[in-house]
């Protein structure tokens, strides 16, 4: 049985390893975004028409949005991967 467990928890580390490459993926993109919002002039900006400024502002703040629930939703499923494990782990005895 706790082979199997080690097993399981393996597989489950490797998944959410590749997750969180994907993640950091994503927070170098929103980075890269919110560094090009940093360097906007504060006064006296010159965008063009209003419209391109405002896509380009909702743009970044859904990227902001999806990375921040990426990072809700990865801790969510190593929290409900994790909570049968250690009911097991819990409810077999010490020697084993």
């Amino acid at each position: 049985m706790q082979d199997q467990i080690t097993s399981i928890l393996e597989h489950m580390a490797k998944s959410q390893h590749e997750l969180a490459r994907t993640l950091e993926a994503k927070r170098e993109v929103i980075a890269h975004m919110a560094k090009m919002v940093s360097e906007i002039p504060d006064h006296n900006p010159s965008f063009g028409e209003i419209e391109a400024l405002m896509e380009h502002s909702l743009s970044i703040t859904k990227g902001i949005t999806s990375y921040l629930n990426s990072l809700a939703d990865l801790e969510d499923a190593i929290a409900d991967n994790l909570s049968p494990i250690m009911k097991v782990m819990k409810e077999q005895p010490a020697d084993e």
